[in-house]
């Protein structure tokens, strides 16, 4: 009865990928760039959702009037074959608005449970996909999450090394503790009826920032379990990340 589930998916490629600006060039989106393995950004994150037989459809937010160029970076055998079905939805102004617009697709579909990812992170392994599935089936939210390294400190004001300078000093406001703090991974996973009705609640709070939809289901759901990241499921955000 568990494998009859529905699990769809979301994946973020709406952004302009302003950062892969490179020496004054055209900014080139990165999620049609392409890797080492010969396959796109994109293609390669679809590829490994696609790898997971209970990823039953995926959802795809892109630019307006972009969907040729989406299709276009997607290996043609995963639009042929329909297993999974891939469908496109135009993003929003923000993160949040293009994921609100993804979930608002898949309603359609009724599915039982909802992965978010970001299409910059190729190499998510189907591993990882699997372990997100079997943990929000009992969870009902969960993100994958990697330990920290260095010791966190959350400042009193916002900070910005590219403007850091001594007329404007910014203090330590809090010492973070290393063993209680990680750094939160795609994809993320929802009940999706929750799921979406915190992605409402969450559009009427236009004032609010939020840094991920995980942020979003503990506004207004609950607490998110978390789960091993994987080191390897990196995010492209600078020209030198493709490599």
């Amino acid at each position: 009865m568990d494998t009859a589930l529905k699990v769809a998916v979301v994946i973020c490629a709406a952004g302009a990928s302003s950062r892969m600006n490179t020496e004054g060039l055209p900014v080139r989106k990165k999620e049609y760039q392409k890797l080492n393995n010969g396959n796109t950004v994109l293609g390669t994150a679809v590829t490994a959702f696609s790898c997971v037989p209970s990823v039953q459809i995926i959802v795809i937010s892109i630019p307006e009037n972009d969907e040729d160029a989406a299709r276009a970076a997607l290996p043609a055998n995963l639009l042929e074959s329909g297993k999974p079905k891939i469908l496109f939805v135009t993003g929003g102004r923000t993160r949040r608005h293009s994921v609100f617009n993804a979930l608002r697709l898949l309603a359609d579909f009724a599915p039982d449970y909802a992965l978010i990812h970001d299409g910059a992170r190729p190499w998510v392994s189907p591993t990882l996909i699997e372990n997100i599935i079997k943990a929000v089936k009992k969870h009902n939210a969960v993100i994958p999450l990697l330990p920290l390294t260095d010791t966190p400190k959350e400042c009193e004001s916002p900070w910005d090394a590219q403007t850091d300078n001594d007329a404007s000093p910014v203090f330590i406001k809090t010492h973070l503790k290393r063993t209680n703090t990680g750094i939160a991974q795609t994809p993320q996973a929802f009940k999706f009826p929750e799921i979406l009705d915190a992605h409402k609640k969450a559009a009427t709070v236009e004032t609010e920032e939020f840094t991920d939809d995980a942020e979003i289901w503990g506004r207004f759901c609950g607490k998110v379990a978390v789960i091993s990241g994987d080191p390897e499921n990196r995010k492209i955000t600078f020209p030198e990340d493709l490599i």
